[in-house]
């Protein structure tokens, strides 16, 4: 996906990303972090702004910083980086609100026949995991990269 989007910095296992959202608010440093969980070769997904205090992850805050659209495409591009160095991963997420769940799966709608060439998606309705198809409300989410 050839998206308008930030300059990312890694850290060496490409587990850990972060930039600089730019806009009205000023510059902001936003993390990325990929987290394996207690099944094989599932990782999930956090997303948010660095902590100035802790330097970890706060997903509860607000910025609004008029770069949604840019922040989606450097988050996208940070879990093909990170599928590219683990091509087994699944990758589950989900918002830290129900506007953010909503306002990731808007994202998935809008890029959907693109991210659908490179991945396998799945959303999650009342613990249930189906094929993601566009439009329906999910609560999370899990993709695969697709094997070439």
């Amino acid at each position: 996906m050839k998206l308008d989007r930030y300059e990312l910095k890694s850290d060496d296992q490409l587990t850990t990303f972060d930039f600089l959202s730019e806009g009205p608010r000023g510059k902001i440093e936003k993390l990325i972090q990929f987290s394996a969980v207690n099944q094989n070769n599932l990782f999930n997904l956090a997303f948010g702004d660095r902590n100035a205090l802790t330097g970890d992850i706060d997903d509860s805050i607000v910025t609004d910083n008029g770069d949604s659209e840019k922040l989606l495409a450097t988050v996208v591009a940070a879990v093909y980086a990170f599928c590219d160095r683990f091509p087994e991963a699944w990758i589950y997420a989900t918002g830290s609100t129900a506007a953010r769940t909503r306002l990731y799966r808007m994202g998935i709608n809008k890029y959907f026949e693109i991210a659908d060439e490179d991945f396998e998606i799945f959303g999650q309705t009342q613990n249930e995991w189906e094929r993601y198809q566009k439009g329906k409300d999910y609560e999370a989410f899990v993709i695969q990269r697709k094997k070439t």
